[in-house]
């Protein structure tokens, strides 16, 4: 979120009941929004864990490993979804308070248990609306769409998120403003997000009677499905009855297959982002009629001339169980490398949230562009475009330049050798690569 300055330290028990929507009222009321923790920041070590869990229960249980190309290309997505809270607080909390402070007509009060469960069934709802509009209407899913790109279901694909996203989703949530408090309302937002990291998982199977009320793996898994049974089903955050209620509930039958209907075969990050904003723009102007073109926008992504708003199920591509994700392959040294350089990066993405109160705009401005770059650059090696050995290059070189004037800098102890040592190695490395790129190219014109 990025949102919130509360600086109340949480104890590891709470850490891990706070992924779960275990928390108290009287633990989690607050009376200004500024006394408010930033939870998901929070987060963040309880996210690495159950990650690395994931990974071993997975390998051990299964001999299932997370794919290095798909797991980066999702954690990526986590990282530009959240590049914007750096400089501004997020639309949706902003537009409640904005409301809040000019149009209540009710201040319920923010210490009452009744106004915490309030605002607890009230996020939800509004959160299940949101979500059905968002697979419901073109222009919004031209957002949710990168969360639903993944063709593996593990708990990376939860951080899978799109930057475009927010600025739809604060719509739903409004009317709460005019009678529950922002702080209030901030906390919910934020445990109703972390709860659903838990339940992107192929590891849990079935919770027996907590499937009737909570929204549990077995039920997100359909969510995530393109077999034709799980299409527009189980749009519920934390709770499943909403779906019961207005008959969205699907249970699990047979095996999922996780993606898009229309698979990307990309691990580009601005293209996993952006990818259906360019289908819908291409669309419009080759859809002849202005009503045409509006129903382009706001109708569902299936919809075409002549088919009802959602679209027809029927031509829905077959799915059969046996089909393959985009997995160009990939040497164990590129993957290793991949790895190494998302963290180091992830390193500086971190810094930047904790110090961003003190680090100077031209200080925050080139971290959010050198990680953009990175992103970019981990995505060309990963599909291993000819461009990326010169683009790493530059990218190592920018980084070194950054270093040295003191732009990147960590509070992690001994990071700064490492990188010294690394970065000049991948230069040498990628420019060398890059150079005989461009030998043979030269070669093969003559």
């Amino acid at each position: 979120m990025g949102d919130f300055t509360g600086k109340a330290e949480l104890s590891v028990s709470q850490g891990i009941r706070m992924m779960f929507y275990v928390f108290h009222p009287n633990e989690s009321s607050f009376e200004t929004i500024e006394e408010v923790p930033d939870y998901v920041e929070k987060a963040t070590p309880y996210f690495i864990v159950m990650l690395l869990l994931e990974m071993i229960v997975s390998w051990t249980r299964k001999g299932k490993q997370i794919r290095v190309n798909d797991g980066l290309t999702s954690l990526s997505a986590g990282v530009m979804s959240r590049l914007p809270n750096v400089v501004s607080r997020g639309l949706e909390v902003t537009t409640y308070i904005y409301i809040w402070n000019n149009y209540r007509f009710v201040e319920l009060p923010w210490d009452s248990p009744w106004t915490w469960w309030l605002a607890f069934f009230g996020v939800d709802l509004g959160y299940y609306w949101f979500h059905r509009l968002a697979h419901e209407v073109n222009i919004i899913w031209a957002g949710h769409q990168t969360h639903h790109s993944s063709e593996d279901y593990n708990l990376t694909t939860a951080l899978r998120q799109s930057f475009l996203q927010k600025y739809f989703s604060w719509i739903l949530y409004w009317p709460m403003a005019f009678f529950v408090p922002p702080s209030v309302f901030a906390v919910h937002l934020q445990f109703n997000l972390l709860y659903q990291f838990w339940i992107h998982t192929e590891l849990i199977n079935n919770l027996g009677p907590l499937e009737y009320i909570l929204n549990t793996p077995s039920h997100h898994r359909v969510h995530h499905g393109i077999n034709p049974y799980c299409i527009d089903s189980n749009y519920g955050g934390t709770l499943i009855i909403w779906d019961r209620i207005f008959g969205t509930f699907v249970p699990e039958k047979e095996k999922v297959v996780y993606g898009l209907t229309h698979p990307i075969n990309t691990f580009e990050p601005f293209n996993v982002q952006i990818q259906h904003c360019t289908y819908i723009w291409h669309t419009f102007w080759d859809t002849p009629g202005i009503t045409n073109k509006l129903s382009v926008i706001f109708k569902g992504p299936g919809w075409g001339p002549g088919k009802p708003r959602l679209g027809l199920h029927e031509e829905l591509p077959q799915v059969t169980g046996d089909e393959k994700p985009y997995d160009p392959r990939l040497p164990i040294y590129l993957q290793i490398y991949a790895f190494i350089h998302f963290f180091l990066m992830l390193a500086i993405y971190t810094h930047m949230f904790e110090a961003k109160l003190v680090l100077s705009s031209l200080t925050l401005l080139l971290r959010i562009l050198y990680i953009l770059l990175t992103l970019t650059c981990l995505g060309f090696l990963l599909e291993q475009r000819p461009s990326a050995p010169i683009l790493e290059a530059v990218r190592c070189s920018v980084f070194t330049l950054l270093e040295k004037y003191g732009y990147l800098t960590t509070d992690i102890p001994y990071l700064s050798y490492i990188c010294q040592i690394i970065f000049p190695i991948s230069i040498a490395v990628w420019g060398l690569q890059a150079f005989r790129q461009s030998m043979n190219g030269t070669k093969k014109t003559e």
